[in-house]
């Protein structure tokens, strides 16, 4: 007997889990041969080697934000690692701050209440972005959840700096362990952006991963026609106090540079609608370059995640703060490259080696061929040569750049799915720990979202 032939839908069916499984197989191959440092110097669980999802990551599920604990944790591995963290620090009383502090509000059979928050006429645009931006991720994860979610009080801080414990948008990367007698506990929650950010040339991170899509999708067979400059804009005062000269600092090493596209930001304030500045690109526009250059803020930077989605060469110094998916990062540093033989480099130059602190922040060594960022000097003194290298090395600068967008893109971290999952894990893991009893709640009910945000308006 001859082979029974299948029916055009069968066919369809079977081609449809042929290219799904075959997904799959290529990103934990992905993942895989790119998870194993070569050497290592005191490796802590900060920087665990990366594991392949279990399950097929289908534009339906990276979409999805109704996915229960165990598909959360099948589909993003490693998603909620700055959860597990904080919640092994162990139990901690949250006490009323009334409402001149960070939000306080209360998760009670699946509804969202507010019970302490600033006025809104105390609060600057920005900052009002933020705190309702982010309401509003935490009220959409308790609404999608498939189960439950526990009920809860709950702190949030919308500041760019991180005080208290709280839900916060970074910390500092510190590389003691956090143990239980640490007064503060940081609960890292994804940034307002993931919602809305009020910048013209930034909107949302949908509307960005969609641009950002389109615009590589041009370079997908043509990494080499991208071009061939790092590129940066952003405010040149805005800087910590631990580097006071960052921003200044990368100015002048790229002024009249050929390999430069470096400006600082000329703004023009609006009364009515956002702030916009006459020499800004939309952020799908830095994908355009083969280097982007990252620089934090006061604190973190909440443009990171941007262009982590691009396939760029991210190109920084060492990292001081962490948001809730750094741990992900796995950089190559400048001074592992051999930059004394690129065509920059001047003689007797002294090469940067990193702090014995940066190291214990840092403690994994990733060759070229593994990373999916590079770290350069705090003063940017070996910039110019690490792009020089880069360029002679067209090959190893574009796998650099493929592993970033394949883990972070590709991977759906930064997904609405994973957005979802990590918001009820982040509540999971602060009711395991947050102690409410004998505080002063019993009569505080506090007020429905929708009623609160209402007014925000």
């Amino acid at each position: 007997m001859g082979e029974s032939k299948l029916k055009p839908r069968q066919r369809r069916r079977l081609r449809n889990v042929t290219y799904a499984l075959g997904g799959c197989l290529s990103l934990y191959c992905f993942l895989f041969l790119s998870s194993t440092p070569s050497t290592t110097d005191n490796a802590t669980s900060s920087h665990l080697p990366l594991r392949a999802p279990s399950i097929p990551l289908t534009p339906e599920l990276l979409n999805d934000l109704s996915l229960g604990e165990a598909r959360c944790s099948a589909a993003f591995p490693g998603l909620t690692k700055e959860v597990d963290g904080a919640v092994a620090q162990g139990p901690f009383n949250v006490k009323p701050h009334g409402d001149t502090g960070p939000v306080q509000g209360r998760i009670k059979d699946g509804q969202l209440y507010i019970i302490h928050a600033q006025r809104k006429a105390d609060l600057s645009r920005d900052m009002l972005n933020s705190r309702t931006a982010a309401l509003h991720q935490l009220h959409r994860a308790i609404l999608t959840s498939p189960s439950p979610l526990p009920d809860t009080i709950f702190t949030l801080n919308f500041q760019d700096q991180p005080f208290g414990t709280a839900f916060t948008y970074s910390r500092a990367a510190d590389p003691k362990p956090r143990s239980s007698s640490d007064a503060n506990r940081d609960f890292l929650m994804p940034h307002f952006s993931f919602w809305a950010w009020n910048l013209p040339f930034i909107g949302s991170m949908s509307r960005a991963s969609a641009a950002i899509t389109s615009l590589e999708a041009e370079y997908s067979q043509a990494w080499h026609k991208k071009i061939p400059k790092a590129v940066w804009r952003g405010t040149a005062w805005f800087n910590s106090v631990h580097a006071p000269r960052l921003r200044f600092d990368l100015l002048n090493t790229a002024k009249g540079k050929p390999w430069a596209d470096v400006e600082t930001l000329e703004w023009t304030r609006s009364s009515n609608g956002p702030n916009n500045a006459s020499n800004a690109l939309r952020i799908e526009d830095f994908c355009r370059y083969k280097y982007v250059l990252h620089t934090e803020g006061v604190t973190y930077s909440g443009r990171f995640q941007f262009l982590q989605m691009c396939k760029s060469v991210v190109v920084s110094p060492p990292l001081q703060w962490w948001q809730h998916l750094t741990h992900m990062v796995r950089p190559v540093f400048s001074s592992e490259l051999d930059l004394e033989n690129t065509k920059s480099w001047k003689e007797g130059k002294k090469r940067w080696v990193p702090t014995e602190r940066i190291r214990e922040v840092w403690p994994v060594r990733y060759q070229p061929e593994e990373a999916n960022m590079v770290f350069v000097s705090k003063d940017w003194s070996d910039l110019e040569d690490t792009i020089s290298w880069l360029e002679e090395h067209p090959k190893v600068a574009e796998g650099i750049a493929k592993r970033q967008r394949e883990l972070f893109v590709g991977g759906g971290y930064f997904s609405p799915a994973a957005e979802a999952c990590y918001w009820r894990a982040l509540v999971r893991g602060w009711a395991k720990v947050a102690k409410t009893e004998g505080m002063g709640w019993d009569e505080l009910e506090g007020q429905t979202f929708e009623g609160f945000v209402l007014g925000q308006t």
